[in-house]
């Protein structure tokens, strides 16, 4: 047991009234440790830890989060996600670095997942391609993944209209695309991403890589507050039916947002793992209706009002198209992302933020 500086000093005390000069010895070893306590203490009040902040190379450009493995230079990929009641859970939403989400025909959403800083085996389902979800994959410079769409646009893609692959070249070839066997089409074809790079490169001839690095989104560093109301949901109506709401709540152990459709969380299908979401941009775009099947047309360059949710607070925005991205801004400076994953839900003007969307502090 270690003796203390006070408990030495009485043990001196004793020693120095009881011993004789034979006992000088035992005095002489008390006083020296008295002397290493307080030499041992003032250190301990003096000695401070200093934690050094890991240095990155490279920051992830959708992401923001530090690294320094040079995948940074990958291409992004971005996947026309399947989101039709029959095609949910999906697959390797989980790990998509931005995902925007707006209304294709009647009042099914579907989903443009990007994915660069971490890259699953497998996302899905993949379905058909549509022009406003083109105009932004294009902003990213991102190979544009698909699965069919009507003839005009799929002629477009053919002649170069942005670097592509459709499950339609490759379904079920077991290299890019498979067909699961527990959901029917077109519900059930999955891009396998183990096999995109040599498919990309070998048939079609595109670059995998971005050397120049792709443009980064505006992040926040570490000590910039987050503005704005404590709000911990969100909900997102996109019509009256069950699976058409969209509800975002804020779990503030995690500090991350939770996703649901209808009742039920999104969470990815093979393992189960909740999407977690630390930007949420939802902003009001003008929606035509362009043909007799129902197919929109989106104004994704007007500008407009939004909303954006970080750390359990919103606060409203203006939006902006800067080279092909949906960004935030207030006062005519860039509202900047807190680092981490960013989903961005498109909805119509009419009815527009007012009527579509509405808070919640339960």
């Amino acid at each position: 047991m270690r003796v203390g500086k006070l408990g030495l000093a009485v043990l001196l005390g004793i020693a120095i009234t009881g011993c004789s000069n034979e006992d000088e010895q035992v005095v002489k070893e008390v006083e020296e440790n008295i002397e290493q306590v307080d030499a041992e203490e003032e250190v301990d009040e003096t000695t401070t830890t200093v934690v050094e902040e890991e240095q990155f190379e490279y920051y992830y450009p959708l992401t923001g989060i530090g690294t320094n493995d040079e995948s940074v230079h990958q291409r992004a990929v971005a996947v026309m996600v399947n989101n039709h009641p029959n095609a949910r859970p999906q697959t390797g939403l989980t790990q998509a670095d931005l995902v925007y989400e707006m209304l294709t025909e009647g009042d099914i959403t579907r989903l443009l997942a990007f994915y660069q800083s971490d890259i699953p085996a497998k996302v899905g389902p993949v379905r058909s391609a549509r022009h406003d979800f083109i105009e932004l994959s294009d902003g990213y410079d991102a190979l544009y993944v698909y699965h069919g769409t009507y003839t005009i646009l799929e002629q477009k893609l053919r002649n170069g209209l942005i670097d592509n692959i459709s499950g339609s070249y490759h379904d079920n070839d077991g290299t890019v695309f498979e067909r699961a066997n527990y959901r029917k089409a077109p519900h059930n074809s999955y891009l396998l991403f183990d096999g995109l790079n040599g498919v990309a490169t070998d048939r079609y001839n595109y670059s995998v890589t971005n050397e120049v690095g792709i443009p980064p989104l505006p992040f926040t560093s570490d000590d910039e507050e987050t503005s704005g109301d404590d709000v911990q949901s969100v909900m997102i109506t996109y019509s009256n039916s069950y699976y058409a709401t969209v509800e975002y709540v804020y779990d503030q152990m995690q500090e991350k947002y939770t996703r649901f459709t209808g009742e039920d969380q999104t969470k990815d299908f093979e393992s189960d793992t909740p999407v977690l979401i630390d930007n949420i941009m939802i902003v009001e775009m003008n929606h035509q209706i362009i043909d007799e099947v129902g197919r929109r047309d989106i104004n994704l360059q007007s500008g407009g009002k939004g909303y954006l949710l970080q750390k359990g607070k919103l606060q409203e925005i203006d939006w902006q198209n800067v080279d092909g991205r949906i960004l935030p801004f207030k006062d005519g400076q860039h509202v900047k992302f807190l680092p981490g994953k960013t989903w961005i839900n498109i909805i119509p003007t009419s009815p527009g933020l007012a009527g579509a969307v509405s808070t919640g502090n339960e």
